[in-house]
């Protein structure tokens, strides 16, 4: 090993060397992974990729499969997951499944080594994370909240956004993996202010979806056409991100879920959810969120009228079938 970094130091390649043999060891230290969906597996996956064994466990045992294929050890619990794991990544629906797959009967803290970090990369009620975070303190464990955006695309290629929440020194620990996953890691504070920023985001997300579709619905009405005014919109001040990378209309845009009968992306349901945990907070800080009220009323809505397992840019179908008034 001396002769080695010798060798390196010649090379004048000193940084490069200490992040191989950083990542070398760590690579032989298994990860576990709870919740393997749309987003979980291609996450997963990425760590296996990058030299991480993975023990992992789904409450659909069919969602394990492929990741087994590719080498992971696939357990029946999430409370197997910690006997086996010091690290560990969760990735789930909604505030319900987290405390579940934590707290409940076969839950990770059932078995949770001292020392164990947890990261939690599920989109939930901040007030939740901060109850994980208390009781995995309980058990001598660290929890942190690390939600994601950038959808399943941005989940397999690994170019997501983390948003962490918790302990600076933890956060640093975090970094390790989240950045073989993501492409931007960002510390936001303290326990839950990751989900703060994720709620954010994802409220401006449907607002301007909505925006988006509205616009192009009304523009095709006057009879322009889509691609043509997604052009203009795209070099004027009406650009955003769901005009010029996820455009919702057909045709349009090749890659998005609308150029695939809005299947795959991020679902009408979890976008309503998430809507819902933006109305929560707000309502329980007393803020306005006039827009965000609506886009929770249309989602939900949508869902209640065959929208629910599509993509969120669906609502741009949804507006084209509403009948004029």
């Amino acid at each position: 090993m001396a002769a080695l970094f010798r060798v390196l130091l010649n090379r004048n390649k000193p940084v490069e060397y200490a992040f191989v043999t950083s990542r070398s060891l760590a690579s032989k230290t298994p990860v576990g992974f709870v919740g393997l969906g749309s987003m979980g597996n291609p996450m997963a996956k990425n760590l296996l990729k990058n030299g991480y064994p993975i023990i992992a466990t789904d409450v659909f045992p069919e969602s394990c499969k492929a990741l087994q294929d590719m080498g992971a050890q696939v357990v029946d619990s999430p409370a197997e997951v910690a006997e086996k794991a010091d690290r560990i990544i969760t990735m789930l629906p909604s505030s319900p499944n987290v405390v579940e797959v934590y707290a409940g009967p076969s839950g990770i803290l059932k078995k949770v080594k001292k020392g164990t970090l947890l990261i939690d990369s599920s989109t939930i009620d901040p007030a939740v994370s901060k109850e994980m975070a208390v009781a995995a303190e309980k058990m001598g464990a660290v929890f942190v909240d690390a939600p994601v955006s950038g959808g399943v695309g941005a989940a397999s290629m690994a170019t997501l956004t983390f948003m962490v929440g918790g302990v600076k020194e933890e956060y640093n620990a975090a970094q390790e993996l989240l950045t073989c996953m993501g492409a931007n890691v960002v510390y936001c504070g303290q326990v839950g202010t990751g989900q703060a920023a994720k709620i954010c985001n994802n409220m401006l997300l449907a607002i301007g979806m909505i925006g988006t579709a509205e616009t192009m619905n009304l523009g095709i009405r006057l009879g322009l056409d889509p691609k043509l005014l997604t052009k203009i919109l795209n070099m004027s001040s009406g650009r955003c991100w769901s005009s010029d990378t996820y455009n919702p209309v057909p045709g349009v845009m090749e890659g998005v879920p609308s150029a695939n009968s809005y299947q795959g992306g991020f679902g009408t349901t979890l976008m309503a959810k998430d809507l819902g945990l933006a109305q929560s907070t707000a309502t329980n800080t007393k803020t306005p969120i006039p827009l965000g009220s609506l886009a929770h009323q249309i989602f939900r809505v949508m869902c209640s009228r065959g929208y629910a397992n599509k993509d969120f840019s669906s609502v741009f179908q949804f507006l084209r079938e509403e009948k004029s008034q």
